[in-house]
């Protein structure tokens, strides 16, 4: 069965071709080990000197559900200061996928278009998550008595004591805002995942009308749409007159929130070019939440990934679990 919310990770230097990016100085194991380097400045984004620097961890991934009997896998990296830690990711993706629904007009109505995301997600532990460090997200997903399919299952921990901290950066509901979702994992019940979003705003705010025939909101005059033409929240305006629209038209379905409080915590920097993603996470080692993990340089920590290409919760690339340590 797969985990509800997979987890999985990015980055490798662009100003190298993407064909070369899978091959050459890159480490592997099982159970794997990805090392934080310390550096007294902050890498300035994706093509920073320093990430140059590192060796690669290439960590291999294995399909579940649509994806199931295939593999890929992603190339990471890792850089810590005194404050913050920085994740660097790449992975091949043939197409870019940033949908995640929309609307496009015929000149006379609105009809709705499919489609998904690229996305990226990390679980850490917070607390101890029984068997996570040898069985990786599996452990978190449970399938009640008397289900029909691992559709049914609920994400979570099986006891309060037990939390997971979860990184889920979204190609089209959060990236665009320069950040990734920021939640945490605690028990699940019969009825309710045991996922939350960190305490704050963030997210993505759904844009139809009360009957669903059609988008709400459009681009504000004096404004400009986001990353790979998204609108964004803070940029939207009501719909008062659809002649301003001309046949062929497209509005984005789900605009991104600017994330404020605990749930921003993760700032996000990406790249698609050359059929591959180039990714950096970053967040303060210690956020003072509870609702984060505290990373202390002189401990390791478990985490896993997964991958998600155009597609829902159900059908990812999941990682095993690594090790995260630091090195100064």
């Amino acid at each position: 069965m797969s985990c509800r919310l997979r987890l999985a990770v990015l980055s490798l230097l662009l100003v190298v071709p993407a064909a070369l990016l899978f091959s050459g100085d890159v480490t592997g194991a099982a159970k794997q080990t990805l090392t934080a380097v310390y550096s007294k400045t902050a890498p300035a984004g994706l093509d920073d000197p320093q990430w140059a620097k590192i060796k690669a961890l290439e960590v291999p991934f294995e399909g579940k559900e649509k994806f199931a009997n295939k593999k890929t896998s992603v190339i990471t990296k890792a850089i810590y200061t005194d404050e913050e830690i920085y994740f660097w990711f790449t992975w091949k993706d043939a197409t870019l996928s940033v949908t995640k629904g929309a609307w496009k007009f015929d000149g006379q109505k609105w009809t709705p278009q499919a489609g998904d995301e690229d996305r990226l997600s990390l679980l850490f532990e917070i607390s101890r998550i029984n068997n996570f460090a040898t069985k990786g997200c599996a452990v978190t997903c449970h399938v009640p008595q008397g289900a029909p399919n691992a559709k049914d299952g609920k994400f979570g921990t099986q006891s309060e004591a037990e939390k997971g901290d979860l990184w889920h950066w979204k190609a089209a509901r959060s990236d665009p805002a320069g950040y990734a979702d920021d939640g945490w994992l605690t028990k699940f019940s019969a009825d309710k995942t045991g996922r939350r979003t960190d305490a704050g705003k963030g997210g993505d705010k759904r844009n139809m009308t009360e009957d669903k025939s059609k988008p709400r909101y459009m681009l504000a005059p004096g404004k400009k749409l986001g990353k790979h033409g998204i609108l964004l929240a803070e940029d939207a305006v009501e719909i008062t007159d659809d002649s301003v629209f001309k046949p062929g038209d497209v509005v984005t379905a789900r605009m991104p929130v600017k994330a404020e409080g605990s749930y921003g915590d993760v700032k996000a920097v990406s790249r698609w070019a050359d059929g591959a993603w180039t990714l950096m996470l970053s967040r303060k080692l210690n956020t003072g939440y509870e609702d984060d993990v505290a990373f202390d340089p002189r401990k390791k920590y478990n985490f896993a990934m997964a991958l998600f290409d155009d597609s829902g919760d159900a059908d990812s690339y999941d990682s095993e679990t690594l090790t995260l340590e630091f090195k100064k």
